[in-house]
């Protein structure tokens, strides 16, 4: 018996629609506003929400993504009486389960219900088996639905493709992928497509036997070959030139290789797992990569959230690194002020884990013996733009002005408000640069003779040496 809750504000439909779920053998609740629907999700473990659009509080969609981070997880089925594809489009791409309208007909409104019950059903069987996350750390909602898709792809043979932004550890989701598939006593084959260089592509991937060109003064075996029984990952496939897509179409549906000058085929029973920061699917709408291929590719998808998707992993991802380090180089295991952690989560890391990393490795080089970290330990360059970051997103506060019947101009309330932040921003530039006026310059976009004129308007000691 599974446990389903009906978000709308029509009492007819919800009536008409429990009575058909709990002739399912199912129990259900009730709600007619997005408040007291998102209450209940968090005070009952539900196994499936229906929701409508509509509702007298708001647009139900918006609380798609406060329902996701429930611990229950529960899958969502979208109702609408006027549905439109814009709002369909958004609603799968927010994690809904289905995107159904308003209807009289049991079966359409229950269906959907009886499919993401299986479907939960198998994810738990997935989920009881022990996936082994091979150094990938976290507990966010978005890497815990990302981790779910790899156990199910660790668990198939199909061609899995990976999307994600740069640095967000695509390579080491592949990894886990393969050591916790069928195939992870054979090889693990890397292939850098945008390292690839055109010349020797096909020998690198297909191999090539002695004599076939200028150079080959032996066989070679190819990448593709080396993977036998094993996985074959293509890092960056985005970059594999367009020339070779139709060659390795070919090897993808058959697994049969034939060596650059060479006459003998051989078969190699890989299982392929590709990664992109790109939009495949727009290049291939612009021709610059294969459709037929893309389809080959995608029998399985995994997408790997950003870190700023998932900021509450940050402390965690920081201080294993940290004290990882430590270990490495026999040192006492260091603290963490608050003010390190809050200036980590001011920024929107670009670069992703990738980025966090490289600036926990230069922190630990620069703290040296200090036994607790601080903000001000983080590289000077990340310190500034965190505090530009701050200023921007920062709603400033209007100034307070005596009660008159006559508000104040515009301007002068513009005006003051710029004040207050250039003041903020300049103090915090100084207290950053140290002395250096060329980097506060640089860092700043200004001329020396304007950044003097700024400091003296504002009063703020320059605690700078002229250079």
């Amino acid at each position: 018996m599974a446990r389903i809750l009906i978000i709308d504000d029509d009492s007819m439909l919800c009536s008409m629609l429990s009575r058909w779920i709990q002739r399912l053998g199912h129990e259900v609740d009730s709600a007619h506003t997005r408040e007291t629907g998102l209450a209940a999700t968090w005070a009952n473990s539900y196994d499936v929400v229906y929701l409508d659009v509509n509702l007298p509080d708001g647009n139900g969609l918006d609380i798609l993504p406060r329902i996701h981070e429930i611990p229950s997880r529960p899958e969502v089925i979208i109702i609408t009486g006027s549905g439109k594809a814009d709002g369909a489009e958004l609603a799968i791409k927010s994690g809904a389960w289905d995107y159904i309208g308003k209807s009289f007909s049991r079966q359409e409104m229950t269906l959907p219900l009886v499919r993401a019950l299986q479907y939960r059903e198998e994810r738990r069987t997935v989920r009881s088996r022990v996936f082994d996350r091979r150094g990938i750390t976290g507990v966010s909602p978005s890497l815990e639905r990302c981790l779910e898709a790899a156990a199910q792809a660790a668990n198939s043979d199909a061609s899995v493709l990976i999307t994600g932004e740069t640095g967000t550890g695509k390579e080491l989701l592949a990894t886990a992928i393969h050591e916790n598939s069928a195939r992870k006593h054979g090889n693990f084959v890397v292939v850098d497509c945008a390292a690839l260089p055109d010349s020797l592509v096909e020998s690198i991937l297909f191999g090539h036997v002695k004599g076939a060109f200028t150079g080959a003064d032996k066989d070679r075996e190819g990448l593709v070959l080396q993977a036998h029984n094993g996985t074959l990952f293509l890092d960056e496939v985005g970059e594999l030139p367009v020339h070779l897509q139709k060659a390795f179409l070919r090897v993808l549906q058959e697994h049969r290789i034939r060596p650059i000058g060479g006459q003998q085929e051989f078969s190699s029973d890989f299982r392929l797992i590709v990664a992109t920061n790109r939009d495949l699917d727009k290049m291939a709408a612009e021709g610059q990569f294969r459709q037929d291929l893309l389809f080959r590719l995608r029998v399985l998808s995994v997408e790997v959230p950003p870190l700023r998707d998932r900021k509450e992993d940050i402390k965690t991802l920081a201080v294993e690194h940290m004290n990882k380090l430590c270990e490495d180089y026999g040192v006492a295991t260091k603290g963490f002020s608050p003010d390190f952690f809050a200036a980590l989560d001011s920024y929107d890391w670009p670069g992703n884990v990738r980025e966090l990393l490289h600036i926990l490795d230069s922190v630990f080089a620069v703290a040296g013996d200090d036994p607790v970290l601080f903000s001000k330990h983080l590289p000077m360059g990340l310190r500034v733009k965190m505090i530009r970051n701050s200023i921007q997103s920062e709603t400033i506060d209007p100034p307070e002005f005596p009660q008159t019947n006559e508000l104040p101009r515009m301007k002068a309330v513009r005006d003051t408000a710029i004040a207050e932040a250039e003041k903020r921003y300049l103090q915090e530039l100084v207290a950053a640069t140290k002395g250096d006026i060329q980097e506060a310059c640089r860092i700043a976009d200004l001329s020396a003779s304007r950044l003097y004129e700024l400091l003296k308007r504002y009063d703020i000691p320059r605690g700078f040496v002229k250079a």
